[in-house]
Formats: C-alpha cells, structure tokens, sequence
C-alpha cells in the first residue's frame, strides 16, 4: 500500500488507525516517522514520504515519534494472510528467529538461501532481516525499560542485543533518548506500581474486536491445569525458547491487557508474538467482514456483532495433538482427555495466583507414551500415537512457517485425519484465514438453520464467494448455535 501516495495521504490526513501497521510516515523536515493515526497536525504532502515497516524507517535515518509511539502499532495484516516465503518469513521474525538463530536459521527454515531472503525482504519491506529484526529488538528493549525494574545491562541482552553499547546506541537512534531517560519519562506516567517479576503491557488490535467468541471458545475448551478464565482473564502456560511463562490476557474496548510472568526476560519477544497469534489481533476485521457482509444470508450475523476473530493456538503441535483428543468427542471429553496427558506428561510449574500446574507436555514427552493407558478407541490410539511420532523427529512441522498445503498434504496421509481434523488445525494452528469446515456439525447445523446449502460439498461451492475469509465465516456461522465457545465466562 505505501507505494500508493494518495491513498496514503488519505489514510493520514483521515487519522485512519485501521491502516496502522499497513505503512508508516515519514517527515522529511523533521525526520520523524509517525503512524497514520498519529494525532498531530499532518504535515505538507511534499514533506512525507511512506514506508511499509518500521525498519524501513530506521535505516533511511528516520526516529520514532514520541506522540503516537508507531513501534506500538499492529501488525500488518497482510502477513498472516499469506502463505509465501516473504509473510513466512515476518512471522518467524516476529517470533524472535532471527536473534535466536540468525539469518541462515531463518534461511534454513523457509527452505531458500539467505540471499534470497535477503532481497525478497529488501524489495518488499525495504528492509533486510538483520534490519528488521533490529526495529523489533528496540521494541522489546523499550517495553522492557518502561515496564520493569531490570538493570540496563540485562535490558540490553534480554531484548536480544549482542553488547550494551549496541543497545544504547540503537535506543538512541530509534527513539532519540536514552534508556535512562525512556525510564524517567515512563516512571512519571505510571500511574499504579507494577507487581514485581510481572511485565504489564497493551497489546493494540484494529477495532472492532468481539471478545465472545474469542475468549469464549478458549475458555470453553481450555484444558485444567494449563489453561483458566479467572476475574475477566484468559490465563495459561507458555512453553518458550529459554524457559516457560505464564500469561493474563483481558479483554478492553481499546486493547487486551497483557500481564507476563516469564522465567527468563529474553523470551518477551517470543511471548508477545504467540499471543498476538493466539488472538488474531493483526486481522483487518473491517476487510473482511465487507466480504462476507455481501452474502444476504451472513449479512445478519455481523451486522449483530462484527470484527469476530479467530481464536489459534500459542503451540501448533499441541493444537494438533488436541484436535485429534477432540475427534468426535463432546468438548468436555476431549477437555477430560487432554487434562489427563497434562498430569501424566506435563512439566509442573509454579504459578502465584494458583489454578495452572502444567505446561502443555512436548511431543518428545508424548513420544514414551504407552497407547494402552489412553481411554481412546483403538484408531485413536494409532492416530495420535503417528501424529506425536511425526512432530517429535522433525518430519511434521506445524508453526508459524509452515507452508499451509504442504502441512495438509502431510496430515491428511496419516492414518486417522480426515478434512474436519486437517482443516481445524490449518484455521487454528497454521493460521489460514481460508480454511474451512463443511462436514462440522455446528456449521451443517447453521448452514440449515439460515437457508445455505447443507451438504458439503454444496456449502463448499456457495462459500467460494467468501475466500480468502472462510475460517471468520466459520466463527460467524457457529454463533447460531447456543454455545459456550459464544460467550464470555460470567
């Protein structure tokens, strides 16, 4: 979009917060880069110039401005509405890979060379890896220095920087203060002290957001031990790179408040970026309910409650191996099944609010599992016992890289998975905003009570219309049936 001037122009001068995260505005006089919605008074169209990231921004000598702060702004939507090496490649960046791992393991991952990641990223985000990661590495350290109490030295290495040096001098450039000066200005706006060990931040979404059928469906399924919804909160367990975590997420008009415990501070990135995931709140729901708002008959259902996201997973593989403890099953028996995995196989971790024991167990933990002891039909046994086999030696890879036909092409040729298992993993552990549930009986259900087709191969055909948006079709399809996953916990 940012090639497109008078669009841009638009969005700014409209203070579009929609197209926050979409491009960002840079101030040739002053040499500021702001966001579209940035508050100030827009600056002469012959003064701005536009960017699609904020490294971008940064590497042409650009800092941040201090009033509408754009390190803070959604992401782009359109990464998690693709497939191809260049939004798979962002996802893993925002998952912190390329600190962890370096540009050759970002390389290695996505299958190409790192010179061919290099340019794909250059000729679309104007920036390269290395460039990119840094604009998130300056992220991290500024909520870091604004939200704890930690000693800069161990700011600098838990935001990922190499040396402290490199670390005041690129919080310097970006933000144009000092650390210790972001965490003066920050003291004197805090309004209530922070409890110690906890990191207190907002995670920004694009309105509207409907938190029903968002923490609703994850409460409904959560699984005891690893998952709760207490005092207007989703809480669970994070397995991360460098140790575990337990996370809060509340729902509020204007953002999700987002309270982390993390055994180790490098793991903020990581963090952050599995709960953005988990709550879908990069979607563009405006995009995509006027899609589906052109179908007569779905029409209704988001008029009544628009911007329905998708809830997804923080772990593909324990997606995965919970789709199939679900295969047929009530929601309370496969929420019975998994508990009993957790309690036999799951790391047991301390939490101070009491109520989450476990992390969700490995597929390497899962992999010494005796079948015998599951109280599952024998199929299911095999089923599961294949799936943890294959994501336990590496040869099946559900994550935030995977290539979406590719992961259904492995899954559908284990024994047991069918297109409803497939699919749901594809809509909530890969992300894909087109996959779709036909043959699932709230949809038949929904499909019959509105009038749609109810076969599905009918329905398929009818939902071509929808696409590239099916999995929020399928969110706005189950809200016909009265169900928990509809509504938030009293």
């Amino acid at each position: 979009m940012y090639t497109d001037t008078e669009r841009c122009v638009r969005a700014v001068r409209s203070k579009d917060a929609r197209f926050d995260g979409w491009f960002f505005t840079a101030v040739l006089t002053t040499r500021i880069y702001c966001r579209p919605s940035c508050p100030v008074v827009p600056p002469k169209v012959e003064n701005m110039t536009f960017y699609p990231s904020a490294a971008a921004c940064q590497q042409a000598g650009f800092r941040a401005c201090k009033r509408c702060r754009p390190d803070t702004s959604p992401g782009s939507p359109e990464w998690n509405a693709r497939a191809d090496s260049v939004a798979r490649a962002m996802r893993l960046i925002g998952d912190g890979v390329v600190d962890r791992e370096g540009v050759p393991g970002l390389a290695a991952r996505l299958g190409y060379s790192a010179r061919q990641i290099e340019r794909q990223l250059l000729a679309e985000l104007g920036a390269g890896p290395l460039a990119l990661a840094r604009a998130q590495r300056a992220q991290t350290a500024r909520l870091l220095i604004e939200t704890t109490e930690l000693p800069m030295a161990d700011v600098a290495f838990a935001a990922g920087f190499s040396s402290v040096r490199t670390f005041n001098d690129t919080v310097r450039e970006v933000f144009a203060l000092a650390p210790g000066e972001l965490r003066t200005r920050a003291a004197r706006s805090v309004r209530s002290p922070a409890t110690p060990g906890v990191i207190a931040l907002r995670l920004p979404y694009r309105a509207p957001l409907n938190p029903s059928n968002l923490f609703g469906h994850l409460a409904a399924t959560a699984v005891p031990g690893v998952e709760e919804w207490r005092d207007g909160a989703y809480r669970r367990t994070l397995t991360l790179p460098y140790g575990h975590g337990i996370v809060a997420l509340t729902p509020h008009p204007d953002h999700i408040a987002c309270r982390l415990l993390l055994t180790d501070p490098r793991d903020l990135t990581r963090a952050i970026s599995r709960c953005r995931w988990l709550l879908d709140l990069d979607a563009d729901p405006v995009a995509v309910d006027d899609q589906l708002r052109a179908d007569p008959l779905l029409a209704p259902l988001i008029d009544k409650a628009p911007g329905r996201r998708v809830p997804r997973t923080v772990d593909g593989a324990e997606f995965a191996v919970r789709a199939v403890l679900g295969q047929q099953v009530s929601t309370a028996a496969a929420r019975t099944h998994a508990a009993r995995l957790v309690t036999t196989h799951g790391i047991p971790v301390d939490d101070p609010e009491g109520g989450l024991t476990h992390l969700f167990p490995t597929p390497e933990a899962l992999a010494c599992l005796d079948p015998e002891q599951l109280a599952l039909p024998r199929s299911r046994r095999t089923t599961l016992t294949t799936l943890v086999g294959a994501l336990a030696d590496g040869s099946l890879r559900l994550g935030t890289d995977s290539d979406w036909e590719k992961a259904r092409a492995e899954l559908i040729a284990l024994p047991g998975f069918g297109p409803w298992t497939v699919e749901v993993i594809a809509m909530r552990a890969l992300g894909d905003p087109d996959a779709f549930l036909p043959t699932d009986l709230g949809i038949r259900r929904a499909a019959q009570e509105l009038g749609l087709p109810s076969t599905p191969a009918a329905l398929t055909a009818r939902a071509a219309a929808w696409r590239p948006w099916r999995a929020y079709a399928v969110q706005y399809l189950w809200t016909v049936d009265d169900h928990p996953i509809n509504h938030l916990p009293v």
